[in-house]
């Protein structure tokens, strides 16, 4: 039997946990900080441990006699945990979406002998994987666009938002600068900009923004004109631009009452109750790929849709089942024998082996999340 180790029990590390142990050949064991998040795992035959991740030796101790690991840690602390796993020789699934460059570690996991796919969620991920896909299906590509979101099902005044994610994670990419490319070239915007609506299949009219949602498709696909857009709501943006300018997302300290307070960490605390998406509420996520070029001369376009919802009889939320499946695929992949390069690789690059693409849809297939 393959002991697979879950680094975070969250809203994606529980289902995750939760997929992986259906299959008998595997004992999965989850470890995070927070025992609230095992109350579902228990029962299921997940093992659980209360360990906090960032104390020095933890993450060694505990991956020491896996098999496999998946790192679903916060992304402040993803990149760290992701280099531990590394260095303990160990083989990793990570969905942390930290904001450092994953292929700084290559180098590392190739010492360590050690195969590590980043980024596999839905976006990143599942994007990489489609816009890949799409670009074999032509002679030339020349743009693709990227259009993603995650939201409640029932809208609610004032936000009309839930995050699956804490909201510090959220603001980081509404004050992040987005990075596509145009012509060639990187270009650099503000977050939030370039706002539009668009109509999408089930969904309906949605707005949306520039965020830097790229990450490796910048470099490893020679495309001349790539951009990925968040999605809301419509009338989200002048909500969120106006916070931001009035400087509720501020990282320097003030001092109030004789005390240091930075300002995100105040919107933050406020927000994280009001955007909390709770075990009942419904959420859907919505995901849109076009990639454009030429075939045989003429023009042709490649469309690929996603539209999910929670799933009642489970009670798992949308952006865990499209998150959290896409990274549990990618490990049955990597335990079946089927990708076991060794190095980093995001999803394009794994994504590019024909069998490996139809195994990860094959996969999602399964579980109703269908592109």
């Amino acid at each position: 039997m393959k002991k697979i180790v879950v680094l975070g029990a969250g809203l994606v590390g529980a289902p995750m946990a939760l997929d992986l142990v259906k299959n008998n050949e595997f004992e999965v064991l989850v470890v995070d900080l927070n025992e609230h998040n095992f109350a579902k795992l228990g029962k299921a035959g997940v093992q659980t441990k209360k360990m906090n991740l960032s104390e020095k030796g933890a993450i060694e101790t505990v991956v020491k006699d896996a098999d496999f690991v998946i790192n679903a840690t916060p992304g402040f602390m993803g990149f760290e945990s992701l280099k531990r796993v590394i260095q303990s020789g160990k083989s990793t699934i990570d969905i942390a979406f930290y904001p450092e460059d994953m292929f700084e570690l290559d180098a590392l996991a190739k010492e360590h002998g050690v195969c590590v796919i980043s980024d596999i969620g839905v976006a990143p991920g599942m994007s990489n994987l489609l816009s890949a896909y799409g670009v074999t299906l032509l002679d030339t590509a020349e743009d693709i666009k990227i259009y993603v979101g995650g939201l409640p099902l029932k809208k609610e005044l004032p936000w009309e938002y839930k995050a699956p994610f804490s909201p510090a994670d959220v603001i980081e990419e509404y004050t992040r600068p987005a990075r596509f490319v145009v012509d060639g070239q990187i270009v650099t915007k503000a977050a939030l900009t370039d706002g539009e609506i668009l109509n999408f299949p089930v969904a309906g009219d949605l707005e949306a923004f520039n965020s830097d949602g790229l990450r490796s498709l910048m470099t490893t696909l020679k495309v001349p004109n790539m951009i990925e857009k968040t999605l809301r709501y419509p009338e989200y943006i002048d909500k969120i631009k106006l916070l931001r300018d009035s400087g509720f997302f501020d990282t320097e300290t003030r001092i109030i009452d004789g005390k240091e307070i930075r300002p995100i960490d105040v919107t933050s605390s406020l927000l994280f109750d009001q955007w909390k998406l709770n075990d009942g509420d419904r959420d859907l996520t919505v995901m849109q790929i076009v990639v454009r070029g030429t075939k045989d001369g003429k023009p042709q376009t490649h469309v690929f849709d996603l539209y999910d919802e929670h799933d009642p009889a489970s009670g798992i939320h949308s952006m865990a089942r499209t998150t959290g499946y896409s990274a549990t695929a990618a490990a049955n992949l990597f335990l079946d024998g089927l990708f076991e390069e060794k190095g980093v690789f995001p999803p394009e690059l794994v994504g590019k082996y024909e069998n490996c693409f139809t195994y990860i849809l094959n996969y999602l297939e399964e579980r109703n999340v269908n592109y």
